[in-house]
């Protein structure tokens, strides 16, 4: 490093919410001979461990006041921060005015986001809204070029080796880092408050949309090998893959995130104590598998039945706890991902034995009940939209048919277009007995769709060894209506005994007589899921 570049450091600022690390931190810092100036609770610390401190109020000769409000904003603070030591204006109001300089500044907000997720009341998250330390960071932060700022107690142990090798200095290189750092972490904080202060108000999509996020990871690459990617969890704190231990294999991919995200999701519709065991397989964001069992391994091995051949390579999400039964038979195949709420010793130890297979544990299923949001950029802009939340094919489902289904059927049905949510539009799936034999996503035309999902269940069928196709004597699932009758015709072609479908067609009354035409029992949900 060039050695103008290096700044000395004879007095320090700390004032900290989070206390981590503060004692070992004073005592590096005196040890090498800086001065350390400090407030409220910071500095009481910091004294009981022995550590020379000159209290704020004393250095500025003005006390604390209002509640604390008051203590660092104060030109003897912010002048020894921004002062810019080599212009020599500045350098005769510092004399002047008995401004002594602050080259090290150490603060941590006040704990707003903690707070907020604590649910606390209106008042109590205002009080927690930090003022003063953001004034300090940003102002340390602005004069990087003889100031240096830390914001993380991560960061305190690669300032005191810099101090410590350079004889008491920082290098410029640190400082711009740390002052970036630092202009992040105000950024988010204005964030959070900007965000919770908006659904205060009741305000769902605010004037100014701010987001904020803590990286986690920096991916090996996006989509494709020739573009850059990263991971950044927010806030939400919602179970999920973000909030997973991974307890072995590789680092997820771009595509490993989003393909287990969508297995979770998914999964996560069954609760286990309503269900039962539940099992789905993801491939590309789509379902090649989902079965519901008496016994978690059953569920796999149904699940897997429906598409042997697009599993392999695939993401297993699971509603329950791995057994050691369910493992022997996953690793069987290459996997790229199993993510469930937990994994009995047993089964850990056979997973093991697969070293890039990716086990994930989250502690829990999340609620797809709970409200969220969904962000996908373009071009010059953000398209923000509620998360598909909606609790399908409940008691709202109309019979529309001149036959009604059977409870089996009705059981089935509603299995399906739960899982038709999860599908790329558009999205038919076809469900026997609690599970699917046959999956259409993604293609223009719903007929096209009701074609290739037909055509995976008699795949499935010959693979198992029969010779019918396992979509004869299923239901069908569409996740948008049908506009025509002919997607209807092409899924009772396959053998589907019953339809689910949201309705709202202005051909709706040329669907239902074709349903009745072909003996189909068909029930409306009064609700689309297009998944894009």
């Amino acid at each position: 490093m060039s050695r103008s570049d290096l700044q000395p450091v004879s007095r320090a600022l700390i004032s900290v919410s989070d206390k981590s690390g503060l004692v070992d931190l004073g005592k590096a810092l005196a040890a090498l001979d800086v001065e350390i100036l400090s407030t409220g609770g910071s500095a009481k610390m910091l004294m009981e461990a022995g550590i020379a401190v000159t209290e704020v109020a004393d250095h500025t000769g003005f006390p604390e006041m209002m509640d604390g409000r008051v203590k660092t904003l104060h030109p003897t603070i912010h002048g020894g921060i921004l002062a810019l030591r080599d212009n020599p204006d500045h350098a005769k109001a510092m004399q002047d005015h008995e401004i002594g300089g602050i080259d090290l500044v150490i603060v941590n907000l006040y704990p707003f986001e903690e707070t907020v997720a604590k649910g606390a009341d209106f008042h109590t998250c205002i009080e927690n809204i930090d003022i003063g330390g953001p004034a300090m960071i940003r102002s340390a932060a602005k004069n990087y070029g003889f100031v240096t700022v830390v914001v993380d107690a991560g960061d305190y142990q690669a300032v005191i080796d810099e101090l410590t090798e350079t004889g008491g200095k920082t290098s410029i290189e640190l400082r711009k880092r740390l002052a970036a750092k630092a202009y992040a972490r105000t950024g988010a904080y204005d964030a959070a408050i900007s965000n919770w202060y908006a659904a205060q108000l009741g305000e769902d999509y605010p004037d100014r949309l701010v987001l904020a996020g803590t990286r986690q990871q920096i991916l090996r690459y996006g989509e494709n090998p020739h573009q850059s990617a990263a991971f950044y969890a927010n806030d939400e704190k919602r179970i999920g893959v973000a909030t997973a231990t991974q307890v072995q294999g590789k680092e997820l991919s771009y595509n490993n995130f989003n393909d287990t995200d969508a297995a979770f999701e998914l999964v996560a519709e069954f609760d286990p104590k309503v269900s039962g065991p539940a099992c789905a397989i993801i491939k590309h964001a789509n379902p090649c598998g989902v079965a519901m069992a008496p016994t978690l391994v059953d569920a796999y091995k149904t699940a897997f039945a429906c598409d042997t051949t697009s599993a392999f390579g695939g993401i297993i999400a699971l509603n329950q706890t791995l057994d050691a039964a369910t493992a022997e038979e996953i690793v069987k195949i290459f996997t790229e991902v199993i993510i469930a709420p937990d994994a009995d010793d047993a089964a850990k130890e056979i997973i093991a034995a697969k070293k890039n297979l990716r086990l994930l544990l989250t502690g829990g299923l999340p609620d797809p009940g709970v409200p969220g949001r969904l962000v996908k950029s373009l071009a010059s802009g953000y398209l923000i939209q509620d998360r598909d939340n909606a609790l399908t094919a409940g008691p709202e489902l109309k019979v529309v048919t001149k036959r009604a289904p059977s409870e089996q059927e009705l059981k089935d049905l509603k299995f399906a277009f739960t899982v038709a949510k999860h599908v790329k539009s558009n999205a038919i799936v076809y469900v026997r007995n609690g599970a699917t034999v046959g999956v259409g996503a993604g293609q223009m035309s719903r007929v096209d769709s009701s074609k290739i999902a037909a055509s995976k269940s008699l795949e499935a069928a010959q693979n198992a060894g029969d010779s019918v196709a396992w979509a004869k004597g299923s239901v069908v699932a569409s996740d948008a209506f049908f506009p025509f009758a002919d997607g209807l015709l092409a899924a009772a072609e396959a053998g589907a005994t019953a339809v689910i479908q949201p309705g709202g067609s202005m051909r709706d009354d040329e669907v239902i007589a074709a349903a009745d035409d072909a003996g189909l029992a068909m029930v409306f949900t009064g609700m689309r899921h297009f998944r894009h």
